[in-house]
């Protein structure tokens, strides 16, 4: 008996099966290669799906934290902004081990490998363990400093200054007025 536990213990180490799983399932294959599984991760992936398995898209980069809330990703994916190995995906897609997830939110894009499968939302840390970000690095704040911010201690802006800032923003055109003249729009009185 205890001879058989040993060799078990050899069959994970060297990348076997593991045991009586005739499936030889992709966790078992990954974990050794990992290291020791996060009690988390584990915890997470006992309630995902079984094997074979898969998980909708919009719930998947939910619980791996890409996105605040499932509606959003949601949105995402019927707004296309969420790719799967490269196609424009609705947001039941399922998800499988191995795919690429493309997901623009928020102005920056993010490439992520889906490395586990997991339905619940869990904590940063854990959450990174679930998936290899190739992402691009985020831009510079400089870069994506919003426009019209004036220095600290100057007051509020003048008209002159809003009209200037308006017109860089392309909200009035140049020369823009409100349309009323005179008596045009006064209402007529006794």
């Amino acid at each position: 008996m205890a001879s058989e536990d040993a060799d078990e213990n050899v069959n994970r180490g060297t990348g076997g099966t593991g045991g009586t799983d005739p499936t030889g399932s992709a966790d078992d294959a990954v974990a050794p290669a990992d290291g020791p599984v996060d009690p988390r991760v584990a915890a997470a992936e006992a309630a995902g799906p079984g094997n074979g398995e898969t998980v909708r898209v919009d719930s998947w980069i939910w619980a791996v934290r890409l996105i605040k809330t499932r509606s959003l990703g949601a949105a995402a994916c019927r707004g296309g902004h969420v790719h799967v190995n490269g196609e424009r995906v609705k947001p039941a897609y399922s998800v499988r081990v191995g795919d690429e997830v493309r997901l623009r939110h928020e102005g920056r894009e993010r490439v992520v490998i889906v490395k586990r499968l997991i339905r619940k939302r869990v904590g940063a840390p854990v959450a990174v363990q679930c998936y290899i970000d190739n992402s691009p690095p985020p831009p510079p704040r400089e870069a994506i400093a919003p426009a019209g911010l004036r220095d600290r201690g100057t007051g509020r802006p003048t008209k002159r200054d809003r009209r200037d800032m308006e017109r860089l923003r392309g909200l009035k055109p140049p020369g823009f007025s409100s349309g009323m003249s005179g008596q045009e729009g006064r209402p007529r009185g006794r």
